[in-house]
């Protein structure tokens, strides 16, 4: 093997072996002197195979001490470019951006570089978050308060702390087997490491009703979205006789955890996972981003064909269990869906179509209108601001995502996707005390787009 292959092996190695959450997608992995780019390969399908698809056993939990998170301004080109050298250089990502700033993360041992790059640039930034391992361990309560809650009320579930992966569907049980007048659930699937999809649904059985779905925690790190899904799904049913009529007549299907093994791998590894585990044997080059593994415009703008990208979408459209699995669900379904509703975080944006470029469908009107008023019903009553709009032009293009085809496939007129809190202050580790606050301002919105799909011929 000549010297230069050597290199730039070993380039490729010290890369991911430092890895920022986005540098292998969106920047250079490694360069020979013939400025030859060295990636690593996608893992084929017999290798993917050999990775056994087993619940994997827990690690030592990554730590992220003295990491940051940055706010810079990103309205011009100099800006941009400076964000670049920083995801180049610092292995930085970008865990948030729009037209007029960005937020980026950095790993601790990586801060005076990056601080002396913008210095030399003269670019001013904020620093949102300054110790990330602080915050991450401060965000859930403390563990021997959460087993306090063994057999609570016939569950664990609360919503003032974060809860695992079985919490939630012990809970979704309970619901089945307590109000089994309007609560059935089932597994629609199964994840690559074989952990249930599940979905509940409720309905009052009116053979006429529409149909909504509603999921959450498609990416693993964003906790307060099955935290949120569920206290909307708590609500609606414990006050179910309570519920306006245009709630009650709807057939509602909820999958609080989309993406099962990355959720379960924040909680036991790595609390900044995004993606799925598939390949889990490839380390910060495992997973596809199931947000872009939808199928329609599959693989353009704001996806990554590089494994290491946390923007990577896959193989091809629907590569992955757990897309595949609400795809067959809905497709096979004999629903009538009217309403598709997927949360995430941050940034407090009511999103709708087009996502795979700055496009909007012909309907948009209606679509801004009703999230314009759901948006100034919950400033009204929890004090949050939430951004309206395309999600192409209001946020960036971003190819393969799941309410662009409940749209453009399903022709499912109410798409949403709710970018939840916070603004930045908090990022992905939102603490525990903001799950209700967030949960009743998303449950406002849940109830506006109810009301208008009562309205539909």
């Amino acid at each position: 093997m000549k010297f230069l292959d050597l290199f730039a092996i070993g380039l490729a190695i010290t890369v991911l072996l430092d890895r920022g959450d986005l540098v292998c997608g969106l920047s250079t992995v490694g360069r020979t002197a013939d400025g030859l780019i060295v990636v690593p390969e996608a893992p084929t399908e017999v290798a993917i195979q050999e990775d056994s698809a087993k619940q994997e056993t827990p690690q030592t939990p990554v730590k992220y001490d003295g990491a940051q998170l940055w706010r810079i301004k990103y309205h011009d080109q100099i800006n941009k470019n400076a964000v670049a050298e920083l995801q180049n250089q610092f292995g930085a990502s970008m865990w948030n951006y729009n037209i007029t700033y960005v937020d980026v993360f950095l790993k601790g041992p990586k801060l005076p570089g990056a601080r002396k790059l913008l210095t030399q640039s003269r670019i001013s930034f904020e620093v949102i978050i300054d110790d990330i391992q602080r915050a991450i361990d401060n965000e859930n309560p403390p563990k021997d308060e959460l087993d306090l809650w063994e057999n609570r009320d016939g569950h664990r579930m609360t919503w003032t702390a974060y809860h695992r992966l079985v919490d939630i569907h012990d809970w979704m049980d309970y619901l089945a087997k307590t109000y089994p007048d309007i609560c059935s659930s089932q597994s629609i699937g199964k994840s690559y490491q074989k952990r249930d999809l599940k979905v509940l649904r409720i309905s009052n059985g009116n053979p006429s009703n529409a149909a909504v779905w509603i999921d959450g925690g498609i990416h693993a790190r964003e906790w307060i979205s099955p935290a949120t899904v569920t206290f909307i799904v708590n609500n609606m049913v414990e006050d179910w006789d309570d519920q306006p009529e245009y709630i009650r007549n709807i057939d509602w299907y909820v999958l609080p955890v989309h993406n099962p093994d990355g959720y379960e791998y924040t909680h036991q590894n790595d609390r900044l996972w995004r993606k799925n585990r598939r390949g889990s044997l490839y380390g910060p080059c495992a997973g596809v981003d199931l947000n872009r593994n939808y199928g329609y415009k599959w693989g353009g703008q704001g996806s990554s064909k590089q494994p290491c990208s946390d923007i990577f979408a896959g193989s091809g459209p629907f590569s992955e269990p757990e897309t595949k699995a609400v795809y067959n669900f809905m497709q096979n379904s004999a629903a009538n869906w009217k309403g598709f509703l997927t949360f995430h975080s941050y940034g407090q944006y009511i999103l709708y179509p087009w996502g795979y470029d700055r496009l909007v469908p012909p309907d948009h009107q209606d679509l801004k209108q009703v999230g314009d008023e759901a948006a100034k019903k919950m400033l009204a009553t929890e004090g949050s601001s939430y951004t309206v709009g395309p999600s192409g032009n209001t946020l960036y293009p971003a190819a393969g995502g799941s309410d662009d085809w409940a749209r453009g496939e399903m022709k499912i007129k109410y798409a949403y996707t709710v970018e939840l809190r916070d603004s930045g202050r908090n990022g992905f580790v939102l603490p525990a005390n903001q799950i209700q606050p967030t949960g009743r301002e998303a449950f406002i919105f849940v109830d506006t787009v109810a009301k208008a799909i009562s309205k539909l011929k």
